[in-house]
């Protein structure tokens, strides 16, 4: 697949891009040079590999989920600058 010029121009007005037109060629060869890219990575046998699903080997320790203390809410809201009816409040910013 071959992107040219007009498809690099409907490219650009999709994604809100503004491309000058001294420019276009050079992105049209990008864009090409990207879909060969994804060409050559279609070529690669994958059969025999397994599934990625983390670059790490590291395993999460999962823990039970208690509540080891609970009803501190003056504590929480103790250093708030501003407080109403029990939550933080925050300056109006929409107005």
């Amino acid at each position: 697949m071959a992107i040219d010029k007009e498809t690099v121009r409907r490219i650009a007005f999709l994604s809100r891009l503004r491309v000058e037109d001294d420019k276009i060629e050079a992105v049209e060869n990008e864009f090409n040079k990207i879909l060969n890219w994804v060409e050559q990575l279609k070529e690669v046998d994958t059969e025999s590999v397994e599934p990625l699903i983390s670059v790490n080997e590291n395993h999460l320790i999962l823990r039970k989920d208690e509540v080891t203390e609970g009803n501190q809410a003056e504590a929480v809201l103790a250093n708030a600058p501003m407080k109403e009816y029990g939550y933080f409040a925050v300056p109006k910013v929409v107005e």
